[in-house]
């Protein structure tokens, strides 16, 4: 009983971190309606700027702060600089544009920092919480993630559905040129679009580095399982990511406790073709209408 509380606990921390991820993913998607292959490496430049900063004895949630910004500005400058000349023309060219950004940031971020591995601290205890003489498998840092998590999907459940600024950002990715006609300044949307999505991307690489090692290769696994997670809840719902991404991180924290690590791959390749062969537009998506 004991091992499945803690590989249960261990799961739903593990798919907080897959759903902050997968967050990010969601709202480039559901804002641009481009897969932003780059984003893992944004994450990580944005980590490593608050990590310079927590070096210099600046205070962590100030660093927080800061990765946040670093995130929001980087995301802006990408769509005005990289993907702004290749809109309206293939889709697949911001996907390459994204690809080739990936590749370039690990280079950069190398040569800037380092390729050694480098201690990342965390706001609270990564130690497991006790309960009288029992250690539950589940850290105070795990709760502020999970918390984390949770009010960065309702953020953007709030943004999506409640307000005129995340309407005009849909209608952007959506249909930019009838967007332009109804007075909507389509360019800002997505800049916008960029932005916040680079911002949630750097929530998630500081709930990833807490409290563990980083270098510059530290958030490439999270580019696999994070986009599972979105696919798996639907690319354009924040609902599904999270939960697409607690069911993967429960399916894959039972199958490394009780079967063996090494399987952990299998199974979420195998958990992401049920979902594209049961419901391909992902478990939480919403129904497309079609005119027959």
């Amino acid at each position: 009983m004991q091992q499945f509380l803690d590989t249960t606990l261990g799961g739903l921390v593990l798919g907080a971190v897959y759903a902050a991820f997968a967050l990010a993913l969601c709202l480039i998607w559901r804002s641009t309606r481009i897969v932003n292959f780059a984003q893992a490496a944004m994450a990580m430049v944005t980590t490593y700027i608050a990590l310079s900063l927590i070096n210099a004895d600046v205070p962590y949630w100030v660093a927080f702060v800061a990765a946040l910004a670093a995130g929001f500005g980087l995301g802006a400058l990408i769509e005005r600089v990289i993907i702004r000349p290749v809109e309206g023309k293939a889709e697949l060219n911001a996907v390459i544009l994204t690809l080739g950004l990936f590749m370039v940031l690990h280079g950069l971020t190398a040569i800037t920092f380092g390729v050694q591995h480098r201690g990342f601290p965390a706001p609270v205890s990564t130690n497991a919480i006790e309960v009288g003489d029992t250690s539950i498998g589940i850290t105070p840092f795990g709760i502020l993630s999970i918390v984390v998590v949770a009010v960065v999907m309702a953020g953007l459940v709030v943004l999506f559905r409640f307000t005129d600024l995340g309407l005009r950002m849909r209608a952007s990715a959506f249909n930019g040129e009838v967007s332009r006609l109804l007075g909507v300044r389509v360019g800002r949307m997505l800049t916008l679009g960029w932005a916040l999505a680079a911002a949630v991307g750097a929530v998630a690489g500081m709930l990833i580095a807490g409290g563990d090692l980083v270098n510059p290769s530290f958030m490439d696994p999270f580019v696999i399982y994070g986009f599972i997670a979105a696919v798996l809840g639907g690319l354009d719902s924040p609902l599904g990511s999270v939960i697409g991404g607690l069911i993967l991180g429960l399916s894959l924290s039972y199958v490394t406790g009780y079967v063996g690590e090494h399987l952990a791959p299998l199974v979420a390749l195998g958990i992401l073709m049920v979902v594209l062969l049961v419901r391909p537009s992902g478990l939480f998506a919403a129904a497309a209408a079609r005119r027959v």
